[in-house]
């Protein structure tokens, strides 16, 4: 049986709040511990044996799972779709345990996409200092020159406020139309590598995920 772990630990890995959300929970007294209203953001309680309630909802321990989805493309990286379009819903729900996706994927973008109920192992994932990689696969219009990789690897210049961490970046073949691309990133801005191929007057043809934080998806 788990020992007994902080309590800001308990609420992140529950998904209720990240660490720093549940300090601020903490603080304006809307997390009681058996009852009793709790403030110390040092205190500590044991999941599988304490009722933990916030704002009057019980937080019920669950065991972390982690699972690795090869998403497919036509296919919302969310657990429901407003639009009615297939979601990741419809390929996890048979796993009989409450998860949800680290990060997005596109809609027209196949890959690995992580899934789990461990809300700090998520969040870890998605920080921007932590400067996870996420290593893709590129088919993009057109040929590359020497001048157009380099500016993938020094960062492409969005808009007047964004500028691209440098890209990991390297040529995997050519057509007399079209090159295929494999491209690593320690960031993740929205449609990046659309916006980064399109200020370089490329356009991107396919994209597929091969692996996040050095987890890929052989065999699936």
């Amino acid at each position: 049986m788990p020992s007994a772990v902080r309590l800001q630990k308990i609420l992140a890995q529950a998904g209720v709040a990240s660490r720093r959300q549940a300090e601020v929970l903490i603080q304006e007294g809307k997390v009681r511990i058996n009852g009793r209203i709790v403030r110390e953001l040092g205190i500590k309680a044991n999941p599988h044996k304490d009722k933990i309630e916030v704002n009057g909802r019980r937080i019920v321990a669950e065991t972390s799972v982690y699972y690795v989805l090869n998403k497919p493309r036509g296919v919302v990286s969310t657990m429901r779709d407003p639009e009615g379009r297939p979601s990741i819903k419809d390929i996890v729900s048979r796993i009989g345990v409450r998860v949800y996706p680290v990060g997005r994927l596109d809609y027209h973008t196949s890959g690995v996409l992580l899934l789990t109920n461990d809300g700090e192992f998520a969040n870890a994932l998605m920080h921007p200092r932590r400067g996870v990689p996420k290593t893709y696969v590129i088919k993009a219009s057109g040929r590359f020159n020497e001048t157009h990789l380099q500016a993938l690897r020094q960062g492409v210049r969005l808009d007047k406020e964004t500028t691209t961490a440098p890209a990991d970046v390297h040529v995997l073949s050519e057509e007399p139309r079209l090159t295929w691309l494999r491209m690593t990133l320690k960031e993740g801005k929205n449609r990046q590598i659309h916006r980064m191929m399109e200020m370089l007057g490329h356009k991107v043809l396919r994209l597929s995920r091969l692996s996040y934080a050095g987890i890929d998806a052989e065999g699936l």
